[in-house]
């Protein structure tokens, strides 16, 4: 397939990107570099630099195009609770001139990047596709609000659309990995401080209702994503809009990630006990029942000392890479 990969420059759209190469596929990738690199974008692929709501149309209508992998997004839940507007124009709108661009060309297939904070705080876990919508912030809220209009489109236009929430996405593949300039999680922080980058890991709250009273999240492997994002887009069809969660199934508290990067890195890491966070819940654990099911996708890596070793890999060989001094999302 010929595929269109937005927000390629970036940690997940890079590695998914090199993941299609490796299966033959064809990539273009766009991206503004505004939190991308461009020495991020996988050998092989051809770059487009430039805003996507911009750039879409005419970069599809350039090649008979089969598909987009749409990764191009504002993502950091707490810049988004300041900067709503940023959000909403950010996501909603430039993926509504996305799709305009797509059917316009008559490009006939979307994977979307969607993520667990459109269910907000959850009743129950594991948490499935039927569980309620109630994103905590905007962020969450824009992402829920780019799946309404995906649906839309679907049934009025015949696109065949397939969204992926994914849950805590870390780990590295094929050099590529998580370099942002403002890092915002837990696994990345935490080798952070096992490199001397900060002095320590703070802990929000050491009173929940889990094993070791600390917060507890399903963390996927970034290649188990990939190979779900080619799945999906190998099992797109015309006039519906499937969802589906993708995690581990497993959780893994806070303690647990710290003690993981302390077997992994062979350093002492030290935690500061915090107050809780407005808004976190205590557990949040993926049901990925429906994407075994439909689309035949099950995590490989799923080990919680392989994805902070492979992330603390990345992370120790960014000093030797040129786009090390530019943020990548």
């Amino acid at each position: 397939m010929k595929l269109l990969v937005t927000g390629g420059a970036g940690y997940v759209g890079s590695v998914c990107a090199q993941v299609l190469l490796e299966r033959g596929h064809d990539v273009v990738v766009v991206d503004d570099l505004s939190t991308g690199n461009a020495d991020a974008v996988p050998e092989g692929a051809e770059f487009v630099e430039g805003d996507v709501a911009a750039v879409a149309e005419k970069v599809l209508a350039g090649g008979s195009f089969d598909g987009v992998a749409h990764f191009a997004a504002q993502s950091l839940v707490g810049e988004s609770v300041v900067q709503p507007e940023k959000y909403w124009y950010g996501n909603v709108v430039k993926t509504l001139d996305l799709l305009e661009a797509m059917r316009a060309t008559g490009t006939p297939r979307l994977v979307f990047s969607s993520t667990a904070a459109t269910y907000g705080e959850p009743e129950s876990s594991p948490i499935r596709e039927e569980a309620p919508t109630r994103p905590t912030n905007p962020y969450g809220a824009s992402k829920l609000a780019i799946d309404h209009v995906i649906t839309s489109y679907a049934a009025a236009h015949g696109l065949a659309a397939t969204s992926l929430r994914y849950f805590n996405v870390a780990g590295a593949y094929a050099g590529f990995g998580e370099n942002r300039v403002v890092e915002t999680h837990l696994i990345p922080l935490v080798l952070q401080v096992a490199a001397g980058v900060r002095d320590k890991i703070s802990v929000f709250g050491t009173d929940w209702p889990t094993n070791d009273g600390t917060a507890v999240r399903d963390y996927i492997h970034i290649r188990d994503l990939a190979d779900a994002h080619i799945l999906a887009l190998e099992s797109c069809t015309a006039g519906e809009h499937r969802i589906y969660n993708l995690g581990s199934g497993t959780g893994f508290s806070v303690r647990e990630v710290i003690s993981a990067c302390e077997r992994v890195t062979g350093k002492s890491i030290a935690a500061q006990d915090a107050p809780r966070r407005a808004g976190d819940p205590a557990v949040l654990v993926a049901s990925s029942d429906r994407a075994t099911d439909e689309l035949g996708w099950r995590p490989v890596h799923t080990d919680l000392d392989e994805i902070v070793s492979d992330a603390w890999s990345y992370f120790q060989g960014l000093g030797d890479r040129s786009h090390a001094a530019r943020p990548a999302h």
